[in-house]
This record gives C-alpha cells, structure tokens and sequence, in this order.
C-alpha cells in the first residue's frame, strides 16, 4: 500500500515543477496546443524548425509512435526533436489538418486529428495523428502522439474526413 502513496507523492512533486513553465494562451486549448503543433512542423525551405517550442507543447515523458497493421515504431521526446532537425526538414514540410474528433473527460482528452502533409520533393500523403492530452497547470500537454500513414489497402473512413 506504501507504493501508491509514493507514486502519487513522486507525480504531485513532478508536476510542481511545471508549475514555473512558460503559459503561452495556445496552451489554454486542446485545438490551441494541436495547431500550434502543426504550426512548429510547417517550415518553409531554409528554415529550422523551433524544436523548443515544439518541446513546450509536450510532456517531459511523452512517447511518440508511428504504426501500420505490420508494426510500430516508439522514440521519447529528445528522440523525437533530435529527427526534426533533420536536414529533410529543412527542406520544406507541410501538414495541414482535414478533420478531427475530440473526446474528453476530466482532464484528459483523445483526439483523432486527419491530416495532410507534403514534403519538399512532392510527395503527398494523408494520415491520422491520434494525440492524448492532460489537462493541469492551467494548460494542456500532449503526452502520446500515434500516427499511420493512409494506404490503397487501408483508406481513411469517411467518419475522420475520408473520401
């Protein structure tokens, strides 16, 4: 029984610490957070892509993860930031939202967003980013982000904005 008091002492002391973070308004918002994401990966050729701001958007122990039906591939945060600084980045990107599905319920939220990207050599796609967020500190933090890449063998259904 001492375990949970321990993990729940841990977390309170954790969370205390982003007590003293930066609350842009964007954060206020589930679509703020998200948009403002999307905003940080949309770069124009040349740039470089903000991976502090990118950061401020997620929680420390955030996991990101891309799958299909054949796999799943899962990186942490610093992980994730470090492939941004790719130099495909900078060579341009584009992702745009088509539609998106938001579910809440007491400080927590799932969001299935559609999304449209382009990189600089032309090739397009479409996916779904499925986010989870936590609502604390007077702001949201996205603490997952999963995402698969649409197929002629696995079409996005029409309820997420497909065709």
């Amino acid at each position: 029984m001492k375990y949970p008091i321990a993990l729940c002492f841990y977390m309170l002391t954790l969370l205390s610490g982003f007590a003293q973070e930066e609350s842009l308004p964007q954060l206020h918002t589930i679509d703020g957070v998200i948009n403002e994401l999307l905003d940080q990966i949309t770069i124009e050729q040349g740039e470089q892509m903000d991976t502090a701001a990118v950061r401020k958007l997620f929680h420390p122990a955030a996991i990101f993860t891309v799958a299909d039906s054949t796999q799943a591939e899962t990186v942490s945060l610093n992980d994730f930031l470090s492939y941004l600084k790719d130099p495909y980045y900078e060579e341009g990107y584009l992702e745009q939202e088509i539609a998106k599905t938001v579910d809440t319920y007491n400080g927590i939220a799932q969001v299935f967003q559609t999304f449209y990207g382009k990189d600089s050599e032309g090739t397009e796609e479409k996916g779904i980013n499925s986010y989870q967020l936590t609502y604390y500190n007077n702001r949201w933090w996205i603490v997952s982000l999963l995402w698969t890449i649409e197929t002629e063998q696995a079409k996005i259904p029409k309820q997420y904005g497909g065709e």
